[in-house]
């Protein structure tokens, strides 16, 4: 099982933590991934000045913006669970 906690502080939801939840828990219900991955939010983690804040089990991410948070959980997350890129409608980091 793997955790992803995105940081939901008022200095990441303006950086776009909200949008970056609503989409990794859309890639998760896609790829059916529901019981092999939580998804939960936490209040700062204190690096506000790095982006958008969130968490691989306990190793810290930045990501400058919503779309590389994407990327990074395709890479990270998604891929090797067996997700390929362009799987479902739009891909893993397709709009």
């Amino acid at each position: 099982m793997v955790t992803v906690t995105v940081c939901v502080g008022s200095s990441c939801h303006l950086k776009g933590a909200r949008q970056v939840i609503e989409r990794f828990n859309e890639l998760l219900s896609r790829h059916k991934l529901g019981d092999r991955v939580t998804l939960k939010g936490s209040f700062c983690m204190e690096r506000c000045g790095e982006g958008i804040n969130w968490q691989i089990d306990d190793e810290p991410v930045s990501s400058t913006t919503g779309e590389e948070a994407l990327r990074v959980f395709y890479e990270r997350v998604l891929a090797p669970m067996g997700v390929r890129a362009g799987d479902g409608p739009g891909g893993p980091a397709g709009p």
